[in-house]
């Protein structure tokens, strides 16, 4: 293991023990987000977006958000506010993998676990899925706590199930763009789409004219042209509506043939702990956010 990665499992461990209070999750966030961001975490005048989306963890606990970042309980908000029409066709949710009935299950179809991220399976073919491998990561990620590690408080409480979804592709015939808008108090400001996800993930901001913008986040931008939707205005109006009355979220949408689906909620885009490169992005997002009356 390399020095800094035991540096950072190290500072997890201190985080399993620095838990059980908002004042003791903020503690543990000044150190996480001193190592990582590489500056102090100012809580008292927040000015980055990075800052305040670890403001917004530890002072805009709404209850809401509990459901809205569950997998599976997010689609009844979804319905109610944009229709059913808008979800991917859900084939299944179970407590434990050896509930499912892989024979009542299409060729094709895709198992994530609801209370975290990363936990996807990606079936292609059923005739050759590795059920032992399937199985092994699936009930790794049912075990893990995704709230302990940067303290994105709405999974803390998020029931650990499974769900099934439909296989979707988009226009390319092979991947499922991801068209992530950051939208304040219902507002759409910027977005970026990741493509290449599984190989080489690119990552291209624009802002609401579909203009470029000049930054990384995480991962490069791409070595191609990404061309606007025919609907992107439309991919907007549903993000706004998604996002109204809150201070903060990032709407994860698929545009697949012209049909706007919805992917997820993200109230902490990278948990608020990847830099801006250049770092007047991070300003600039920060200050789109209005901070709201503490909770």
């Amino acid at each position: 293991m390399k020095l800094s990665e035991w540096k950072l499992y190290s500072i997890y461990a201190l985080g399993h023990i620095l838990q059980g209070s908002p004042e003791a999750d903020k503690k543990y966030l000044k150190i996480l987000f001193k190592y990582l961001m590489g500056k102090e975490c100012n809580f008292d005048n927040p000015q980055t977006y990075s800052e305040k989306l670890q403001w917004l963890k530890i002072y805009d606990r709404n209850p809401l958000y509990t459901q809205l970042v569950d997998k599976y309980e997010v689609r009844k908000f979804i319905e109610e506010r944009i229709g059913r029409e808008h979800l991917i066709p859900c084939l299944g949710v179970w407590n434990h993998f050896d509930e499912i009935d892989f024979d009542k299950l299409p060729n094709q179809f895709v198992l994530k676990c609801t209370h975290d991220s990363g936990g996807l399976i990606i079936c292609k073919d059923k005739s050759t899925l590795d059920l032992k491998q399937a199985r092994k990561k699936i009930e790794h990620c049912l075990k893990r706590n995704y709230f302990l590690n940067h303290r994105e408080w709405p999974y803390k409480d998020v029931k650990p199930r499974i769900i099934a979804e439909e296989y979707t592709v988009d226009e390319s015939g092979y991947e499922l763009k991801d068209y992530k808008i950051f939208c304040f108090n219902g507002e759409p400001k910027a977005m970026f789409i990741a493509t290449d996800r599984g190989t080489d993930t690119k990552f291209d901001f624009f802002d609401t004219e579909f203009h470029h913008l000049p930054f990384t986040n995480g991962h490069p931008n791409a070595d191609k042209e990404i061309r606007k939707p025919a609907n992107f205005d439309e991919m907007l109006r549903i993000a706004g509506i998604l996002s109204k009355g809150m201070p903060e979220v990032r709407v994860d949408l698929y545009n697949v043939n012209g049909k706007i689906l919805f992917g997820e909620m993200t109230f902490f885009h990278w948990s608020g702990l990847m830099p801006f490169k250049p770092e007047e992005w991070d300003y600039k997002f920060g200050s789109w956010i209005e901070l709201p009356e503490v909770r």
